[in-house]
């Protein structure tokens, strides 16, 4: 009986070990300046080479694979390769979402080069293999000596609220414990971002420029804004002060961790504008500093991730403000994708 393993056999495990190695590998303190997991070289060149391995097995039993088929089964070893990860615990359930649709883009380019190198080096095919495989591992040291990406962006996001603005800024300050009817399902909830649970602030008189407001949310995640702007029903501005030490390792993949080292919130705050019509327009800010080398892949995600967030807080607020100033009025039944999130 033959037991040994068929190409498409090898193509995966061979595309997941080479995976696998290169993650273990470059997370080691002692080679840290060889590779690291948030660049161009792993997001990018690592799911283009795991590709390329799966093809290049697959061509050896079926030579005229079509470039269309090259490009989906490309994905198996990534699925299995992102599962291990999650299941060995060397990625959360955040960065691997964010990775997917990169690792299986560049993956279906990986197959496809295969498809084109097989044909144009009939006779070095194993030779071509390894000078692919060697590309993340020969680039990623000059990537992070001499390429830095680091940018800053702003994300805003507005709401209009039926009530005066003297009850939306009375929500702004001192945000009275989150209850679980009350956070909109978002996808930052099902990918697993923890949920704000309350914010909370000493209120005097005068003028609050340079107070603390500390914002607590779910996992033990806490940290503080410093007041930069405070204008009673106009606006609350501040700047992050986030300590990653009182940021739970549990609560957030490290790669996504506040304040870490590769992404934080440094500004933001409300501004509060009146229509005319008795309605308020609360606006929400966020000014974000990205230090990896993403690109725009890095802004759509965290452009993605955080209007989002705002979306669910705004629509906390205009709930509370509108419950306030029309106490008559009964909340609309909670759709099934709530009801899931409530689960």
């Amino acid at each position: 009986m033959n037991t040994s393993l068929s190409p498409r056999t090898v193509g995966i495990f061979l595309g997941v070990a080479y995976g696998i190695l290169i993650r273990v590998s470059w997370e080691l303190d002692e080679l840290k300046n060889v590779g690291d997991l948030v660049t161009i070289s792993f997001m990018f060149l690592l799911p283009m080479v795991i590709g390329y391995i799966r093809v290049h097995f697959e061509l050896k039993v079926i030579p005229e694979l079509t470039k269309r088929k090259a490009i989906v089964i490309a994905w198996q070893p990534i699925f299995v390769f992102l599962l291990a990860s999650v299941v060995t615990l060397l990625e959360g359930s955040i960065c691997v979402v964010i990775a997917l649709p990169a690792f299986m883009f560049f993956a279906s380019i990986g197959g496809v080069i295969a498809i084109y190198l097989n044909r144009i080096f009939r006779k070095r095919k194993q030779q071509t293999l390894l000078s692919v495989a060697f590309l993340p591992i020969l680039l990623a040291p000059v990537e992070l000596n001499f390429l830095h990406l680091s940018k800053t962006y702003e994300v805003s996001n507005s709401i209009v609220i039926a009530a005066p603005a003297s009850v939306v800024w009375s929500q702004l300050a001192n945000v009275e414990p989150i209850k679980a009817d009350e956070w909109s399902c978002s996808l930052t909830q099902l990918i697993g971002v923890p949920k704000p649970i309350a914010a909370n602030m000493v209120v005097g008189d005068g003028d609050m420029v340079g107070a603390v407001r500390t914002s607590t949310w779910q996992k033990g995640v806490e940290f503080n804004e410093i007041i930069t702007r405070w204008q009673p029903n106009k606006a609350l501005l501040y700047r992050f002060d986030i300590d990653p030490n009182r940021i739970p390792d549990h609560a957030l993949d490290k790669h996504v961790k506040l304040g870490g080292e590769y992404f934080s919130p440094l500004f933001g705050g409300y501004e509060i504008e009146e229509d005319g019509n008795g309605h308020t327009i609360l606006h929400l800010k966020t000014t974000l500093l990205d230090n990896t080398n993403f690109g725009f892949y890095s802004r759509i995600w965290g452009e993605l991730i955080f209007q989002d967030f705002h979306q669910s807080l705004l629509h906390l607020m205009k709930q509370r403000a509108e419950r306030i100033s029309h106490p008559a009025r009964t909340n609309p039944e909670q759709s099934l994708a709530e009801q899931f999130c409530l689960s």
